[in-house]
């Protein structure tokens, strides 16, 4: 499984967007969007088909259907150290739309909230969507170690909110129980609410522990919101799921009512929710194959690009994106357009667009391919210099 042979290349280059095959020239080699270049599970694919036998697609419950909340809970519960009942989570369409969501309830305008940099852009992007301000603490672009004087700096009488990227995205750190730990007590002692996206917590390597942020303490628990997706673990992107998980319930009903879920204005697809829980329930084996194949192309990318002399790599914990270090003296985006000019490869640079100003003089390499794909790339961009 996971070879050459497992990708339709034809189908990608009609239905892979954002940045990836269908956007690009003929010849060129994305390793862009995370986003897996290999088909869905079949188990989802015919959970999907048997979904719609009887012909009907009507309306599901406002919150989520049974099923995909109790999936959901129990994926965190036993995988992630949750303690969530299925009332506990919120079908929402995407981990993306989930942190909006989140945004738009904890922020007034001019309310600040304090995020990573680097990190995913849309940190920054759903923050100012919803009239907030930014406040960035840095994390080390190699180790994701997070500056906690800096941290405890940021805070003002405007704070409301601390957003967190668990696993960190585009770094690749897992962080420890003690750090989530810490970080809960800092939002306790200044009442402020935390987010934290989780949208990577399955893609996890060398079996080291993951704890989802709302289960080191009682103070986590507390204004907390947990986002998740299920578009890295299980390549089911363009159907647009996700979840908020909440273990005040109080508050999850509240945050609810707010989002407009209590009427036809927001919901998700049954048909969505009905691939999620397939893919917890069902795809397990599926996925267990897919994290093997992507912890040897973790290994992979970091050997070629530590010999390479270009790029100094970072070694991820989690995720399937790496965040090398360019060591030639070009910027972020000057590396990004000679590898495309000249080697035909395209990556993403660490511009301040992208992940913040922490990022710059580095690029994120996305290796959620097959390894004949991955290597024709690595060496690629290697040898155009």
């Amino acid at each position: 499984m996971f070879t050459n042979n497992d990708i339709n290349f034809e189908a990608l280059k009609r239905k892979a967007y954002n940045g990836r095959w269908a956007t690009l020239e003929e010849g060129i080699i994305p390793l862009t969007a995370a986003d897996p270049d290999f088909r869905m599970s079949k188990e989802i694919e015919n959970g999907i088909i048997e979904y719609i036998k009887d012909g009907y697609l009507s309306y599901g419950p406002f919150s989520g259907l049974p099923e995909f909340k109790k999936s959901v809970a129990e994926h965190f519960n036993t995988g992630k150290k949750g303690s969530f009942t299925p009332e506990n989570v919120l079908a929402v369409n995407s981990a993306a739309m989930g942190m909006y969501m989140v945004a738009k309830y904890v922020l007034n305008p001019g309310d600040e909230a304090i995020i990573f940099d680097p990190v995913d852009f849309l940190f920054k992007k759903t923050v100012d969507s919803v009239g907030g301000n930014i406040k960035l603490c840095a994390v080390d672009s190699k180790t994701g170690d997070i500056d906690f004087e800096m941290l405890i700096s940021l805070i003002s009488p405007k704070t409301k909110l601390i957003s967190i990227c668990n696993p960190h995205n585009p770094v690749g750190r897992v962080y420890s129980k003690e750090i989530l730990q810490k970080i809960a007590d800092i939002a306790a002692a200044h009442n402020l609410w935390v987010m934290s996206d989780e949208i990577w917590s399955d893609i996890v390597y060398d079996q080291k522990e993951f704890n989802t942020y709302s289960s080191v303490s009682e103070n986590a628990k507390k204004k907390s919101f947990t986002v998740f997706g299920f578009s890295k673990s299980f390549g089911i992107a363009g159907l647009r799921i996700g979840a908020v998980l909440c273990n005040d319930q109080e508050l999850l009903d509240d945050f609810t009512e707010k989002s407009m879920f209590n009427s036809t204005i927001e919901g998700v697809s049954t048909l969505s929710q009905i691939a999620a829980s397939v893919a917890i329930d069902k795809a397990k084996p599926w996925f267990n194959d897919f994290l093997a194949h992507l912890q040897n192309n973790r290994d992979l990318a970091y050997s070629m690009l530590s010999n390479s002399g270009i790029l100094i790599p970072n070694h991820p914990e989690a995720t399937f994106v790496i965040f090398p270090k360019i060591n030639n003296g070009m910027s972020s985006d000057e590396f990004a357009q000679h590898v495309l000019k000249e080697g035909k490869v395209a990556i993403v640079p660490g511009s301040e667009r992208w992940f913040g100003k922490g990022a710059e003089g580095h690029v994120r390499i996305c290796f959620s391919t097959s390894q004949e794909i991955l290597s024709e790339g690595l060496n690629r961009l290697i040898n155009s210099f």
